[in-house]
């Protein structure tokens, strides 16, 4: 399925991963419609895409909104044919001082919120026969690393429940589901990381800042979800490695990650 005459929504399309798929979206005839909490930084990619789009702006955890918000979607072109759900947060801290508040509004936003909307469009897709929903998911959603104990939750839900969607609607209704699964990607997650009280953290990691550039993420993730792919996986190196010894050797793996959240919270405090 090409994205030529599509119409697209995409949450969390302000920055990062979210703007760059609205941009190359565009480029190849999709029509955009770029959500976020921000609508300035909104306008300003709008302003970057080649197509028509309508920018939609509205807090993802405010729930009671999003019945107004579908419908002016669905108005805007007379429906929605792909719904991308990408916007979410990272987290850096460490279980033992990170209040249960943040771990609540990790999950409200990573799951609940997507979730939601989710929940909102499919009788719409239903009804038209057919759609495509995605959900950015990470890494982290596959493997639970140091420091991202409720990011890694909240992303192993959104595997969980998008998977079990699919197995519901891809045949009765073709609607596809894709799970997007990215590594490091050189965007500002990391600076707006909660810490263990809930602040940004207002600092990127090297990890980040030598990631895949954000411009051929988006790339292989456009090639995934215009082949309908069940599952995107975007990750080079060790995070490549780490996702193939989930599978093969879990052992290795934890032991690995053991030692790499050793280093990682030495860092962390070095750098705090």
């Amino acid at each position: 399925m090409g994205f030529d005459g599509k119409t697209v929504w995409i949450t969390g399309a302000s920055s990062g991963i979210g703007a760059e798929l609205a941009v190359q979206a565009s480029k190849i005839g999709a029509h955009v419609i770029l959500s976020g909490r921000r609508q300035k930084a909104l306008e300003d990619v709008a302003a970057r895409c080649s197509s028509e789009t309508f920018v939609l702006p509205f807090e993802a955890t405010d729930y009671t909104v999003l019945d107004g918000v579908l419908e002016k979607a669905i108005a805007w072109r007379d429906g929605v044919d792909v719904l991308v759900n990408n916007a979410g947060v990272t987290q850096r801290s460490l279980a033992v001082e990170t209040a249960f508040s943040v771990y609540k509004d990790l999950m409200d936003i990573n799951f609940f919120a997507p979730v939601k909307l989710t929940q909102l469009i499919l009788p719409h897709m239903v009804e038209r026969g057919g759609g495509h929903i995605a959900i950015t998911s990470s890494v982290a959603g596959r493997v639970g690393a140091p420091l991202r104990t409720g990011y890694a939750a909240a992303k192993h839900a959104c595997c969980g429940y998008y998977e079990a969607l699919r197995s519901e609607v891809e045949k009765p209704h073709n609607i596809s589901v894709s799970v997007i699964i990215p590594g490091f990607v050189q965007t500002p997650i990391a600076k707006s990381a909660l810490t263990a009280s809930g602040e940004q953290r207002g600092q990127s990691d090297p990890n980040i800042d030598t990631g895949i550039p954000v411009e051929e993420a988006v790339q292989e993730i456009i090639a995934g979800l215009e082949n309908r792919d069940r599952e995107i996986i975007v990750a080079r190196g060790l995070e490549a490695q780490a996702l193939h010894l989930r599978n093969t050797d879990p052992d290795t793996l934890h032991n690995t990650l053991s030692v790499f959240g050793e280093q990682s919270v030495a860092t962390l405090l070095n750098n705090d």
